[in-house]
């Protein structure tokens, strides 16, 4: 068993997201006058089927991929922050007394871990990390546990090491997006305090949803609705391989038809999950509202989908833009950047491990 989901980190690091679709990495510095830098950025899309379901199921392409995306990086460092997907962590919150040293916080996290994870521990990594004082004002902390089966870390260490490229850091995709998140809420009102925040995140196959209350994660759910319908959709239609589909989808240069027989149908339908979702959180919750939606993800490039679901949800809706207020390197293309920017959330928030 190893401790190391939260592991603190200070020297240069790549962060990189591993989706179903593409990976994506992300390299941020910091200046003297403590603004985030983006050095470079790089999106190369995977192989059909070498991630499915959060595995990695074909680590050859998946490490060929990733060893492609590190060269159009153009980066020095090796070192990279990675991610599993929540889907394939068990958390949990606990108490314990405030005074107790880490020796003793380990031992209580094993037994702990003991009564709730379904495996053996040793074939699990377990982590822990103090997240503040208890609310309950009695002389504790608050302590998140994280736990996965050792298997589905070692694929992701292999994929990255077939690249040539160390990995230092093993994250949640959640705990990445709530890091970036925390970039994204600056442009809300009170930059989110006091305000109920649904983060979207809609990929080419699933969307996932995060809510944030006072800047903390709430609730989490998974829905099975993401961009790859509407590409499969233009191929049907105009007859395009997948690759021709995903690219004429993102750059455009379609028949006039595509818009209002596809486009529009596949934004009312993805209107339409997010009302779900929404209508999902309120009855499942205390919470009876959402102040804000936050849609991240490859879909959220697609113009007018913020119009979309704020027309459908009646609630105000924005892009994700974890940049916005960062400065940028001569490599990057910022207006590449912005465009690409709701779906390097991920990729962003594990970049950001490296300033802990």
């Amino acid at each position: 068993m190893e401790f190391d989901f939260f592991k603190k980190i200070e020297l240069p690091l790549i962060g990189v997201d591993i989706s179903s679709a593409s990976i994506k990495m992300v390299e941020l510095s910091k200046g003297g006058n403590g603004v985030y830098q983006v050095e470079n950025y790089a999106i190369v899309p995977l192989p059909k089927e070498s991630v499915t379901d959060g595995n990695i199921t074909n680590l050859e392409k998946t490490g060929e991929a990733i060893g492609q995306a590190w060269k159009l990086l153009g980066s020095r460092t090796k070192r990279v922050a990675l991610a599993l997907p929540s889907t394939a962590v068990i958390s949990k919150k606990i108490f314990m007394r405030a005074d107790l040293r880490e020796q003793e916080m380990e031992l209580q996290v094993e037994v702990e871990a003991n009564q709730y994870i379904p495996f053996p521990l040793d074939e699990v990594n377990i982590d822990f990390q103090v997240m503040g004082p208890s609310s309950s004002g009695v002389d504790e902390v608050e302590v998140l546990i994280a736990a996965s089966r050792k298997e589905k870390i070692e694929d992701r260490v292999a994929s990255v090491e077939t690249a040539g490229l160390k990995a230092v850091v093993m994250d949640v995709e959640t705990y990445a997006t709530e890091a970036a998140c925390q970039l994204v809420v600056k442009q809300l009102p009170q930059e989110g305090r006091e305000q109920t925040v649904m983060v979207v995140d809609i990929g080419a196959f699933m969307m996932h949803v995060n809510v944030l209350h006072y800047n903390e994660s709430v609730y989490i759910r998974e829905q099975s609705f993401g961009g790859n319908q509407l590409t499969q959709e233009i191929q049907r239609r105009f007859g395009l391989s997948a690759e021709e589909a995903e690219i004429a989808k993102r750059k455009g240069g379609l028949p006039d038809s595509y818009e209002p027989e596809l486009l529009q149908p596949f934004l009312q339908s993805l209107a339409t999950e997010v009302a779900r979702a929404m209508q999902f959180f309120t009855s499942s919750t205390q919470f009876n509202q959402v102040d804000h939606i936050v849609l991240a993800g490859g879909c959220a490039a697609i113009p007018g989908v913020d119009q979309a679901v704020a027309n459908r949800v009646r609630v105000n809706t924005i892009i994700a833009n974890p940049f916005i207020n960062m400065s940028f390197s001569n490599k990057v293309n910022q207006q590449n950047l912005f465009s690409d920017a709701p779906s390097l959330m991920i990729a962003c928030g594990l970049a950001l491990r490296r300033f802990d």
